[in-house]
């Protein structure tokens, strides 16, 4: 059967290793799937050449190149990649996907087309059946110049790496994927790449016609006049370069904007011993990048959900994120060796890839990570011309430990402080702990110490709050001018009500690393706290312009917004929030809800997703002041008995008008110096109290800055 394209013999190629066959027919299968759902697909019979006899055939006299070719001039070609199939000695390998490789890139389409939306195909279009061994994959995205991008048919379950089977449930797959959609997938691509090649083939063919039409007497003219054109424009050209120059330069140069992906983890072993060291590589080329001013880089939390999503084109993730360039790579770590692959890729208009570097490395010290990592940040820079300060470069390349063992230690407990789950919280404290005990002069791991105990203390006289607080006065005496450990010394102030101090140290983290979101969400933070709203919701969206999908940033820009009496405002960022997955913001939720007076609304649907205390605090406040005193004494007295923090007993109370209560339980919130107490000047809850002395006098002893 002929091609859809004349000059071709078949749509498809479908290239795979007789053992990957032979045991339960998996490729046999998958075939007959694919030609069923091409059937459904096109309007056209699509031909496909699929060989279930090794060879096809072939003996040792015949020319096993010759006999190919006529067979591997097709559209696309699909290799069934497995964990045998990447081998340079085989059949398969050598005489077909690297033949094809050489014969696409050579034919009048060229291997890589663009597609009608503009985004960019291989006409290889490998189907994965196997996780691959890390030697396999870079064999693969060297042959190919760039990283393998596949459709995934992988059962996963611990311990298991096999091809996905019709009737495998998707439930007990790690991967969720169900095979008939996989399939499904295959043909749209299939379908997208060959209306792209039928387009070009069209318009490549009206240019011959044209040829064609022209008879040789206008042939000759044409040519002169082509010539006679090209020598004019030549000339032009060059006078435009020594008089105009300015009439050269683009009119609109693309912002320097640069987001950094999570990088593939190749290792043998995906496991807690090298991912935590990966996650810290990329991390830390992106801290660099940012540390450039030319670059716009969003933050690690906002590149973060783009870890499992192989299906997102980079045109679409750019887009996404408002970014014009792409950083991507993948790592392989066996032992103390490091293998990293990095590229730059233009990712708005037409895709180009500007850049890429492979590294490989004996890692023996932290000065030979830091390095490479240095080296990338500079290479990008170089590429996109942008200028790097002497500050920038010192900043770039800082060493923090020169303790190897130590620096791996604190990229653990890093890990485990990611996930930002109690759970994982004493991991991540040994591991600091354990960074210190080696290094106890490398300042971060005392800092994340200090956050760990600091995330864990619900009062300032608890034992976690006074480990925090030692942890992080250690690290600002190793490095003074570190701005996460500056903002944390100021949450910790705060938290003992001295909010002078604290509002001084985070004046010192903004005048230290003033474009780090770390430091501008936290200072939106403590200004809320303090009724400059103005000033809080600035920092907080200045910190979600590198990080837009930062839960924590979105969490304090909420709360800016509704301590300012900006209802409307803070329920689109809870709304934000909570479709993004995150439900730090069920609290506000509530309070939002309280404050608009919608009482009933709030009995009758007490299932906001979230914090369930929150609703019942909520439950409890409206039962008061819809004058259910009864209903809401017995509610309150069950949260006393959960010790609920007195601060929301007081909080409860408030609606009821229970003025008596409502001092006696913001005099214990006080005492226990809880850190919700701090927010009692701005709290709309307490507003009809502002007016009473006894009240200010509370107030007062916060000694809030004028």
């Amino acid at each position: 059967m002929a091609s859809l394209i004349s000059g071709y013999n078949y749509d498809i190629f479908i290239s795979y290793r007789q053992k990957d066959n032979k045991h339960d027919g998996w490729v046999t299968e998958f075939v007959n799937q694919l030609k069923g759902e091409l059937e459904a697909t096109f309007k056209e019979d699509i031909s496909i050449y699929f060989d279930e006899n090794p060879s096809d055939g072939l003996l040792e006299t015949h020319s096993v190149d010759k006999s190919l070719e006529g067979k591997l001039k097709c559209l696309i070609f699909i290799p069934i990649i497995s964990q045998t199939y990447c081998d340079p000695k085989s059949y398969a390998w050598q005489h077909e996907f690297c033949a094809f490789n050489t014969l696409a890139r050579e034919d009048q389409f060229g291997r890589d087309i663009k597609l009608s939306s503009g985004n960019v195909a291989s006409r290889i279009l490998p189907i994965k059946i196997h996780d691959l061994d890390p030697d396999d994959k870079a064999l693969l995205e060297n042959e190919m110049g760039g990283v393998l991008r596949s459709i995934e048919f992988i059962y996963k379950e611990a311990g298991v790496n096999r091809p996905l089977k019709p009737n495998d449930d998707a439930k007990e797959n790690l991967n969720k994927t169900h095979y008939i959609n996989q399939v499904n997938k295959v043909a749209n691509a299939v379908k997208e790449i060959i209306t792209a090649l039928k387009k070009q083939s069209q318009h490549l063919e009206e240019v011959a016609k044209q040829d064609l039409k022209l008879n040789p007497t206008l042939k000759k003219n044409l040519i002169k006049k082509i010539v006679a054109g090209s020598l004019i424009t030549l000339a032009l050209i060059i006078l435009g370069f020594l008089f105009i120059p300015t009439l050269f330069k683009s009119s609109e140069q693309l912002e320097k904007s640069i987001a950094v992906l999570p990088f593939i983890n190749d290792s043998p072993d995906d496991n807690e011993e090298n991912t935590p060291f990966i996650n810290g590589l990329m991390e830390e080329i992106l801290i660099n990048l940012q540390a450039i001013k030319e670059f716009r880089v969003p933050g690690r939390t906002s590149v973060e959900k783009y870890r499992n999503d192989p299906q997102k084109s980079i045109p679409e993730i750019a887009r996404e994120l408002g970014v014009n360039y792409i950083v991507e790579g993948s790592c392989q770590k066996y032992g103390n060796t490091l293998r990293l692959r990095v590229q730059l890729i233009k990712a708005t208009g037409k895709e180009d890839h500007l850049w890429a570097n492979s590294y490989q490395q004996e890692i023996k010290e932290t000065k030979d990570v830091f390095a490479i990592q240095s080296q990338i940040a500079k290479a990008i820079a170089t590429e996109l011309e942008a200028v790097i300060t002497p500050r920038e470069i010192q900043k770039i390349e800082k060493t923090p430990s020169a303790n190897l063992e130590a620096y791996d230690a604190y990229l653990k407990g890093l890990f485990f402080y990611e996930k930002d789950l109690s759970a994982e919280t004493p991991k991540a404290i040994s591991w600091f702990k354990e960074a210190i005990r080696l290094d106890s002069s490398f300042s971060m791991p005392w800092t994340y110490l200090s956050m760990c105990y600091w995330r864990s203390a619900t009062t300032a006289d608890s034992p976690q709050f006074k480990e925090a607080k030692l942890a992080n006065i250690r690290a600002l005496d190793l490095d003074p001018e570190s701005g996460i450990a500056l903002v944390n010394m100021a949450e910790i102030l705060d938290n003992e009500y001295n909010f002078e101090a604290a509002e001084e140290k985070i004046k010192q983290a903004l005048k230290s690393d003033p474009e780090n979101q770390y430091v501008l969400r936290n200072a939106g933070r403590l200004y809320t706290k303090l009724g400059k709203g103005d000033e809080s919701i600035s920092y907080c969206n200045q910190a979600l312009q590198n990080d837009p999908n930062n839960p924590t940033a979105l969490y304090y820009l909420a709360y800016a917004y509704f301590y300012a009496g900006r209802l409307q405002e803070a329920r689109t960022v809870v709304t934000k929030s909570h479709e993004l997955e995150y439900k730090e913001l069920s609290t506000l939720y509530y309070q939002i809800l309280l404050e608009e007076g919608n009482f009933e609304r709030i009995i009758k649907e007490p299932s906001y997703e979230g914090n369930n205390e929150a609703g019942n605090v909520a439950i409890a406040a409206s039962n008061f002041a819809l004058g259910y005193k009864n209903k809401a004494e017995e509610q309150c007295s069950n949260l006393k008995e959960r010790k609920m923090r007195a601060y929301w007993i007081a909080f409860i109370y408030a609606f009821g008008n229970e003025s008596d209560k409502v001092y006696e339980w913001l005099d214990k919130s006080y005492n226990l110096k809880e850190k919700e107490f701090t927010f009692i000047g701005v709290d709309p809850a307490f507003k009809k109290f502002r007016a009473d002395p006894k009240f200010k006098q509370l107030v007062q002893k916060l000694k809030f800055p004028v």
